[in-house]
């Protein structure tokens, strides 16, 4: 099935869980960042592919808060490249028309990479070709943890009656507040897990798992994840024909 002839019409937010950079260098008898720049142009790929097909939303899971306890070199591999990406991508970002935010617990970071951060995120923040979120030190839990914290404090400063907690109170208080839920979570390498990515966000994407390893991943694959989603009745609990 095309993308452009499928009767389902294309997802808005695509969400990918990017892996397998360290087993995509390991098989050629490389150094794990080699895999992890690899990667990165695997991100320009989908980015360019995603605005040319008309998607309007890409969350990119970049580095999780479990991502914390991996070996400190290669820690320090992925902050540099990070660096790097910020300094060198985010003018021709600008350029294209892409809007830039980052999610996730960015005080874990270092002081000059949260101020690298916040320069792209003002740079960017009136272009509307496609908005691309990428996922931090970001972990799905800690997020709805810290959602729940911040609403009970207002709870018990009496600030918010018990009965007006319900989903979208929960979903403001999100790191996606701002957002629509991804319609298509896509993860590469075979591996078939959210693994603590937009838990609450997911609840209703449809999910492909694709054995591409993601510095491989490119408009092909991309497409044929889209193409999957079209194929697919989205039913949202209710039988086929009631909604």
């Amino acid at each position: 099935m095309s993308v452009e002839a499928s009767p389902g019409g294309l997802p808005r937010h695509i969400a990918i869980i990017m892996d397998g950079n360290g087993r995509w260098a390991q098989s050629r008898g490389l150094p794990r960042i080699a895999g992890h720049r690899r990667g990165a142009e695997a991100v320009r790929r989908t980015l360019s592919a995603a605005v040319e097909l008309g998607i309007p939303y890409l969350t990119l899971f970049g580095f999780s808060s479990e991502n914390w306890k991996r070996p400190l070199d290669e820690i320090d591999d992925l902050m540099g490249l990070l660096r790097h990406y910020l300094r060198g991508e985010i003018a021709e970002l600008h350029r294209n028309g892409v809007r830039l935010r980052v999610i996730g617990e960015i005080e874990r970071l270092s002081p000059d990479i949260m101020t690298l951060i916040d320069n792209a995120e003002a740079l960017t923040r009136d272009n509307r070709a496609i908005n691309l979120t990428i996922a931090l030190s970001y972990g799905g839990r800690a997020e709805i943890a810290a959602a729940v914290r911040a609403i009970a404090a207002k709870a018990r400063s009496g600030a918010l009656p018990l009965d007006a907690i319900d989903e979208e109170l929960i979903a403001s208080h999100l790191l996606t507040v701002d957002l629509p839920d991804p319609d298509l979570l896509i993860r590469t390498s075979g591996e078939q897990r959210i693994s603590n990515f937009l838990l609450w966000q997911c609840a209703y994407a449809e999910l492909v798992f694709t054995k591409t390893l993601w510095p491989d991943f490119g408009r092909a694959d991309l497409e044929q994840a889209i193409a999957d989603y079209c194929g697919r009745v989205r039913r949202y609990g209710a039988s086929v024909g009631s909604r």
